[in-house]
């Protein structure tokens, strides 16, 4: 299930929406930064789902996708169905321009509750364009994985787009390198978002544009088929109970 606000433009089942990333272009093998760390997803007992939350602002809301359904949580909730093998039920707790320290205490809350199998928190845009002090994001950081830990629920950090528009990048990048050593220290595994869409850029600017949405910020439906299928990817490669992949077959 699919909790998101958002258009009613419907994109069909769950092989139609998963088709959507049929184009992607080509990236690393895994989008997970190199920290050594593991997420230990235990196979759901028969008849179960697979458990996720899906966190963050509004790259986790689907601003900039046609529909909820294009939003990234419902289209890795496909490519993991449609590629591996996994039932999952994917709930969408993105809120629009959230920043960290509002995140973290929606985060404590969902945790206190019946724990999901897995948290995926896609965080720091929101922080390092409004100018978080660079710290006070590092200790939100750090709260929110400590919390998930204590909970025994796997946490993946998701880290912010690349895009064109970027008016500091030293600075920008800063909180990509926050997420990067704090995943490194609390031993979690980081997608590495913004490293993918910068590959996308090196390869052309074309590749990247047709990956955002009009506004040159968020993600279109493209771009975010191709994150979904790209996590979906490296979450299933976590497991030892994954299908493989419908094209290896």
């Amino acid at each position: 299930m699919v909790v998101a606000a958002a258009a009613a433009i419907c994109l069909g089942p769950i092989a139609a929406r998963a088709d959507a990333s049929a184009a992607c272009p080509a990236t690393a093998p895994t989008a997970f930064a190199d920290n050594g760390a593991e997420v230990p997803l235990a196979e759901p007992s028969a008849g179960r789902l697979l458990r996720i939350l899906a966190i963050g602002s509004s790259s986790t809301l689907g601003v900039g996708a046609s529909s909820p359904d294009a939003a990234y949580p419902a289209q890795l909730e496909a490519r993991l169905s449609v590629d591996w093998g996994i039932s999952a039920d994917v709930v969408n707790a993105g809120v629009g321009g959230e920043t960290s320290d509002t995140t973290l205490k929606r985060l404590v809350v969902a945790l206190a509750g019946a724990p999901p199998d897995l948290v995926v928190w896609q965080v720091g845009t929101n922080d390092a364009v409004g100018g978080v002090d660079p710290e006070a994001f590092r200790a939100n950081l750090t709260a929110g994985v400590a919390a998930a830990q204590a909970r025994r629920v796997p946490i993946v950090l998701v880290d912010p787009q690349f895009f064109f528009g970027i008016k500091n990048l030293a600075r920008f990048q800063r909180y990509v390198t926050i997420i990067a050593e704090v995943g490194a220290a609390r031993r979690v595994p980081v997608f590495s978002r913004f490293a993918m869409m910068k590959a996308w850029a090196a390869k052309s600017t074309a590749t990247l544009r047709a990956a955002l949405a009009p506004d040159g910020f968020h993600m279109d439906d493209e771009g975010y088929a191709c994150f979904a299928r790209a996590l979906a990817g490296d979450l299933a490669r976590e497991t030892d109970w994954a299908a493989e992949p419908a094209e290896k077959l």
